[in-house]
């Protein structure tokens, strides 16, 4: 909806949207340990022991799991995190981001 300001000469947007959200995914795969995954929960995700055990639960178990829901800049700037750590520790771990 556009309205005018007075003074201004200028319409003025008041439709405002929410930035798009992508979730970030982790993948199992036969070679990172299970210990890894929960570190990379906790430190990169900022997940608690709990929540870093059910996710690496859910990657263990259906091949996938869901980190969190963010911005694509934080998403983007989340999955460079993982796999560079993933790569310094010697692990073929992958995470992905997927438009919610």
């Amino acid at each position: 909806m556009q309205e005018q300001q007075p003074g201004l000469g200028v319409a003025v947007e008041d439709d405002v949207r929410e930035p798009r959200q992508y979730k970030v995914m982790l993948h199992n795969d036969d070679y990172t340990t299970m210990e890894f995954v929960i570190l990379v929960l906790v430190n990169v995700f900022r997940k608690n022991e709990n929540e870093a055990t059910q996710i690496m639960l859910n990657v263990h178990n259906t091949g996938v799991g869901v980190c969190g829901i963010y911005t694509a800049e934080v998403a983007e700037l989340k999955v460079s995190l993982v796999h560079r750590l993933a790569k310094e520790n010697g692990y073929p771990l992958r995470c992905s981001m997927e438009e919610v």
